[in-house]
């Protein structure tokens, strides 16, 4: 607990350790991909124009 009050200028999420620094990554490539994937998505089907 005392880690985590520490101002030692690392980020509250990466003060786990190994552990969180490599869910924090994998989390960040998981969002970038699925928003990257939606917007693909969006672009490949245009709205019908009327």
């Amino acid at each position: 607990m005392l880690q985590t009050l520490l101002a030692n200028g690392i980020p509250v999420h990466l003060k786990g350790g190994i552990v969180g620094a490599l869910l924090y990554g994998a989390t960040m490539i998981l969002r970038v991909g699925l928003v990257a994937i939606y917007q693909l998505a969006v672009a490949s089907f245009p709205r019908k124009q009327d």
